[in-house]
């Protein structure tokens, strides 16, 4: 039988997170923690939140400014003897010198890595280059990785990281909107092929997540945007009342407000680390964060990496929108809501015309999440409330896709 469930808004457990999981936390994280709440972070605050895996628990730090004070944390951390930092050419252009900085100053060992920047290079053959280039510097099992960039830095590294002598720590140090909300946590890690995106990976977490929202100053408003997308679909997933707020501080947001941002990126990080406490390998609620991505992924992959991420990931929540709505499951208003706040933030929702649906459709047919050839679409049902189904005819694929 198709499985299909029902994820509600897990809107009672965040204060019990901030007791239970996370131990030392300030009562500004709890604040952070609690459904819709926003905060009221100021800048010089430190928010810590916890990933709660046993012994591979992990902290997120998140403080303006930290990108030169991650040196004094990892030093005392202790998880390697020396560090290479991983980064792609224009992010270690821009971060690289005061990271490295930083490092040096608190007595940590590093190096410096680079690769061509662009999904492009989310391969193997970067991965082995960059395996090369640790083996001619011997690193083994008592060093370490830090990932500095965005997105396709953390995952190149993660999983490098993984594979490396059968694995070695790493740490990640976000640069763009996208990771510091969404793909440094949790331990996703990958490389694409020639049929897919991601399709080789693994699951391996970090040791600590260190988010500076300060060098979000520099990001370029496109990168920017792409983050957003990750935003809103947390409201979507599992927030409405953090959904509302986003619509309510849009302006601040895109003015890049650091205070705004960085309880926009606490709240995220929170939702984030409570699903992954309680499914790590995705094996069952976890699967609510690809709101958007079964269909944005393939969209993605159909356009050659021309489409960013993030874009693509706002055309798969518009689009799968409407399968819900066509399978009557939310109404058309909560639809057009959902369109109205991704098209404020500058997002697109309708797939490029030029684009090939039959390729689309074959990239759907090869998603990781796919079982037996079936793909599985996260589907709201109200905002703040999904549920998960393997039940969507092709004709309404085509019906969405066709906008």
């Amino acid at each position: 039988m198709p499985s299909r469930f029902l994820l509600l808004a897990f809107c009672f457990g965040f204060e019990t997170l901030a007791r239970s999981r996370a131990t030392g936390l300030s009562r500004l994280t709890a604040r952070i923690s609690e459904p819709g709440n926003m905060g009221q972070a100021m800048l010089n605050d430190e928010i810590r939140l916890k990933v709660g895996l046993g012994d591979r628990s992990y902290a997120i730090i998140i403080r303006d400014g930290l990108l030169t004070g991650v040196g004094a944390d990892l030093a005392d951390l202790g998880s390697a003897r020396r560090y290479a930092v991983v980064a792609d050419d224009r992010v270690a252009g821009l971060f690289a010198t005061a990271l490295l900085a930083g490092l040096k100053q608190a007595g940590v060992r590093v190096e410096l890595l680079t690769f061509p920047h662009g999904e492009t290079s989310k391969n193997m053959t970067t991965i082995s280059q960059l395996a090369s280039d640790l083996a001619r510097l011997g690193w083994d099992r008592g060093d370490g990785l830090i990932a500095l960039g965005g997105g396709v830095s953390g995952d190149i590294t993660g999983f490098l990281a993984s594979i490396y002598m059968r694995g070695i720590p790493f740490v990640q140090v976000p640069t763009t909107l996208l990771a510091q909300v969404d793909s440094s946590v949790g331990g996703k890690t990958g490389v694409d092929i020639p049929e897919g995106k991601n399709l080789l990976g693994s699951f391996y977490q970090p040791r600590r997540v260190y988010i500076d929202p300060g060098v979000l100053a520099s990001l370029p408003p496109h990168e920017m945007r792409n983050g957003l997308a990750e935003v809103i679909k947390y409201g979507v997933i599992y927030d409405g009342d953090f959904f509302g707020q986003l619509k309510q501080r849009r302006e601040s947001i895109l003015a890049r407000d650091r205070q705004a941002l960085a309880t926009v990126i606490a709240r995220c990080c929170a939702i984030k680390a409570e699903v992954v406490a309680a499914d790590e390998r995705e094996a069952d609620s976890r699967r609510i964060l690809n709101f958007g991505h079964t269909l944005g992924h393939a969209v993605e992959a159909a356009s050659d990496y021309t489409l960013a991420h993030g874009a693509a990931v706002a055309i798969g929540m518009a689009t799968v929108a409407e399968i819900a709505v066509a399978k009557g499951l939310w109404s058309r208003e909560d639809a057009e809501n959902l369109r109205g706040l991704i098209e404020a933030y500058g997002l697109p929702t309708q797939v490029p015309p030029e684009l090939d649906r039959q390729r689309i459709k074959a990239y759907l047919k090869t998603d990781k999440k796919c079982v037996v050839g079936r793909p599985f679409f996260v589907l709201p049902l109200a905002i703040g409330k999904v549920t998960i189904s393997d039940e969507v005819d092709e004709r309404l694929i085509d019906q969405a896709l066709a906008g």
